[in-house]
């Protein structure tokens, strides 16, 4: 996995900044009931879309990051709205919040188990009657046809932790059930031959290790496309909402 406190000062500029952001928050909050007055947002990053999800009238929205230099940044953003903690150990109390999300984190866990104690954390932050929103499948939402895809196609890839029917399982088990479902685009997120071959060299790829010969192959094979620095298209990401049952039901 990335070190991401030192990915904190690339990260927006490096994956669409303020336009996928925007496109982000307003599908999360398309989930989110008109009703909710509080939201969290687990491992928040550099809190790009955290203030977008602010902007909405009413709204009180908490950010919460493990990566120190991600939280910082976080901060300046949302001036005491961010704290520093463990996604896996939420450091709320039970039924702390309306609604919680989790933007781009579950397909960086290493296997199902941790995948699913983080839904559970979630599930526990938040009340009964409560929403859950989550992205889902984001490895695949960058598969998007192009040349770029047909070079890796024979890359090793680990099971993705954060299928959608996985994800729906682990809500399943902590009382939540499915709410709906909305998608949005990853703008400047379209991959490049170039980007891409910079991207294996450090380690994005987590199956292919950066300085192994399967990254040199992926790589010279990579410079032969055409259009070195022309994005191909953007990824379109997939999120689900779940409900948390009220109580005595």
């Amino acid at each position: 996995m990335l070190d991401y406190s030192k990915e904190a000062d690339r990260y927006d500029a490096s994956r669409g900044g303020e336009p996928r952001a925007a496109a982000a928050a307003s599908a999360v909050l398309g989930l989110v009931p008109a009703g909710a007055r509080t939201l969290l947002d687990v491992a928040c990053g550099t809190g790009l879309v955290t203030r977008r999800l602010a902007e909405r009238p009413g709204l009180r929205v908490t950010g919460v990051d493990r990566a120190h230099r991600m939280a910082r940044m976080a901060a300046a953003r949302l001036p005491g709205a961010v704290v520093i903690g463990d996604s896996r150990r939420l450091p709320f109390p039970d039924a702390s919040f309306d609604a919680v999300c989790t933007v781009w984190l579950l397909h960086l866990l290493p296997g199902p188990d941790e995948a699913a104690s983080i839904v559970a954390e979630c599930a526990r932050v938040l009340r009964p009657g409560g929403v859950y929103v989550t992205t889902v499948d984001k490895s695949a939402s960058h598969d998007v046809g192009s040349d770029i895809d047909a070079v890796l196609a024979p890359r090793p890839v680990r099971p993705a932790v954060d299928r959608a029917e996985a994800v729906e399982a682990y809500a399943a088990e902590h009382g939540m059930a499915p709410a709906g479902r909305a998608g949005f685009t990853g703008h400047g997120q379209g991959r490049s031959p170039r980007s891409t071959v910079d991207d294996l060299r450090r380690g994005w790829f987590t199956q292919v290790p950066p300085d192994g010969p399967l990254a040199e192959r992926f790589a010279a094979a990579l410079a032969k496309l055409p259009d070195q620095d022309v994005p191909r298209p953007d990824p379109r990401f997939a999120l689900r909402a779940f409900a948390k049952r009220a109580r005595g039901r």
